[in-house]
């Protein structure tokens, strides 16, 4: 409920500021209509940043930064704290979503004045194949995503120009990581010539280019106090076009996550759940005990824990499913403060606390 009530007001915003600018195609032609296709447009908006930000928590939910709400403002103009890496990410992929749940609603035949994108078709791709087909229609969700993102922000100092900079990097992300599919032509099933055209990826495609790109983000170094001056802001532009659209870039250095900072509202590590062991886990999974607890002064606690679930679930003439309750010890391990402040003098038996959770179907 926070993102949409958030995008919904980031909409609110734009209808009041939009003006109509020159675009691609026929952009024009519907902003012209005026507020009414705003409401068209905004359940596809407000779904789309709810994605990103989904995404964002899966991509961090086991780093010591996890994509907290107090961290999910998109704007300069609702005072975001910091400039950081985090807040680059946040940008980026919230754009992303944005653009994306557009342009899927688009092929999904949401909106009338959107079709499939068939510029290139007939012309060659490759050698054996041609464009052709039905490609998901990323200019369309581009310019609106643009025109209801870029436009909340109103500065022109440096923080803006990161902003939107980021933006443009989560929308060449959904470019970036669209794939080619094809359909083969031919006498008796042959696949003598083919018929390509591109579609959308799995959003989680684009979450882990993001990712990477996080990690190889950019610092930009510009001079302190750089502000709205026409000098300041030829510098700040200069700056930024040397930059690749597609990579991320930030002005200020991350805080030390591990610690608690009510100030800037980080919660620490301190109490987090990491994991240790699972066939299922990847590196950065089965490394989470060491990065949230061990590399941040904290011990890693075990805990068992009691799984509650329904099974052997039987159907009954009539009409009425009937189930077990089959019970699971499970073992979960936290990040606690070393030495006593936890029981130094307790038992390991009290240590671990049992817990019962309930799980539902």
């Amino acid at each position: 409920m926070f993102m949409h009530l958030e995008v919904f007001y980031c909409i609110l915003i734009l209808m009041s500021h939009m003006t109509t600018s020159c675009c691609s195609w026929s952009v024009n032609n519907f902003l012209m209509t005026g507020p009414k296709v705003y409401l068209i447009y905004s359940s596809s908006v407000a779904a789309g940043a709810q994605s990103g930000i989904e995404e964002c928590k899966y991509q961090f939910a086991w780093d010591r930064w996890n994509c907290p709400e107090r961290a999910l403002q998109l704007s300069t103009h609702r005072s975001l704290r910091s400039a950081n890496r985090e807040t680059a990410f946040v940008h980026a992929i919230s754009s992303a979503g944005v653009m994306y749940t557009l342009t899927r609603n688009c092929s999904l035949g949401d909106f009338d004045n959107c079709a499939c994108d068939d510029t290139r078709n007939g012309q060659r791709g490759g050698t054996g194949w041609q464009w052709g087909g039905c490609s998901d229609n990323v200019g369309f969700g581009e310019a609106i995503s643009k025109q209801f993102v870029d436009t909340l922000e109103t500065g022109q100092d440096a923080r803006a120009a990161m902003n939107l900079h980021n933006n443009e990097a989560g929308r060449k992300a959904v470019k970036g990581t669209m794939h080619k599919t094809c359909k083969c032509h031919g006498v008796s099933g042959s696949c003598a010539t083919q018929t390509c055209w591109l579609q959308l990826t799995d959003f989680r495609e684009v979450g882990n280019y993001l990712k990477e790109k996080y990690h190889r983000a950019l610092k930009v170094d510009l001079l302190r106090g750089a502000g709205n001056s026409a000098a300041s802001r030829s510098a700040i532009a200069e700056t930024f076009s040397s930059i690749s659209r597609k990579e991320l870039v930030h002005l200020e250095d991350s805080p030390d996550y591990c610690l608690e900072n009510r100030t800037l509202g980080l919660p620490g590590t301190e109490g987090r759940e990491c994991l240790k062991k699972g066939k299922s886990l990847n590196k950065w999974e089965k490394r989470s005990c060491k990065r949230l607890c061990g590399q941040c002064g904290l011990a890693v606690e075990e805990r068992k824990a009691e799984l509650v679930s329904s099974c052997n679930c039987k159907f009954h003439w009539c009409c009425a499913v009937k189930c077990e309750q089959c019970r699971k010890t499970v073992t979960k391990y936290f990040c606690v403060k070393n030495g006593g402040q936890r029981g130094k003098n307790e038992s390991g038996g009290s240590r671990r606390k049992n817990l019962r959770l309930k799980k539902k179907h």
